[in-house]
């Protein structure tokens, strides 16, 4: 049985009707998602080594960039040693309260200390093509459901950079550059090859899923049967304290 998915609008309307009727705020709902996110983490690459506890964090300018940035903290609290790429920060007070606790914890934002010229994009080529890679694992948490083509500078070439790295890459409710609804972009555009190892679906899966080869969670523990009812999603089958539940692609929660 396929998955039941979260088409953009009905995402969009859930996440209204949940910060309205349900009573969350943008930041309750973000903090559960980037805790979610880092439980994943925790579970695909734990941090039993120097080298498997650097992880690079890409984050766009939107909500998903700030489910990474939440995700940060969290993995460094959980002993990683993450760097935090993000190169478009938004500018309402939320986004700038999470780097200032990062900036707290002393985790790196690339080009945050003013000495890259290109806001961190030339630190975040060097970091996954060094040699020995000088980080293990790639977060992207770039764009999320609401992304629409085409891509901009410095994102395309951030995104040709994951699409062609070698390194272990989980994305973010969607993997950045797909069409949420259709997939990868058509041949011979950027990100037409791109796969992630892992993908984190956040309330419930997209239906981008269905192109989707690799292990795949589901996270965000908010969603209550009343409104998984209303959306005709299910709710996941969290054990304990899980923030997150591995659902292959073709099956049920």
């Amino acid at each position: 049985m396929a998955l039941k998915t979260l088409n953009p609008e009905k995402a969009a309307a859930f996440d209204q009707e949940m910060m309205s009727s349900g009573g969350f705020s943008i930041d309750q709902l973000m903090e559960l998602a980037g805790l979610a996110v880092s439980q994943a983490v925790y579970r695909v690459h734990p941090p039993t080594t120097p080298t498997q506890k650097r992880i690079l964090i890409a984050c766009g300018p939107g909500n998903n960039g700030g489910d990474g940035l939440v995700c940060a903290r969290h993995l460094h609290h959980f002993g990683y040693t993450p760097t935090v790429y993000y190169p478009k920060p938004s500018k309402p007070e939320l986004f700038q309260r999470l780097q200032t606790q990062l900036r707290a914890l002393k985790i790196p934002i690339l080009g945050d200390d003013g000495t890259d010229n290109d806001d961190g994009t030339s630190a975040f080529r060097a970091a996954i093509q060094s040699n020995p890679a000088t980080t293990s694992l790639i977060i992207d948490a770039l764009f999320g459901f609401s992304f629409k083509g085409p891509l901009r500078a410095p994102f395309d070439q951030i995104i040709s950079l994951i699409e062609n790295t070698s390194l272990p890459v989980l994305s973010v409710d969607a993997p950045s550059s797909w069409d949420v609804e259709k997939g990868p972009p058509p041949k011979g555009e950027i990100g037409h090859t791109f796969m992630p190892e892992y993908l984190v679906s956040l309330t419930a899966a997209k239906p981008c899923v269905k192109f989707f080869k690799g292990t795949h969670f589901v996270g965000g523990r908010f969603l209550g049967r009343e409104m998984a009812e209303k959306y005709e999603l299910e709710v996941p089958g969290y054990r304990g304290d899980e923030q997150v539940v591995e659902v292959p692609v073709e099956g049920k929660l």
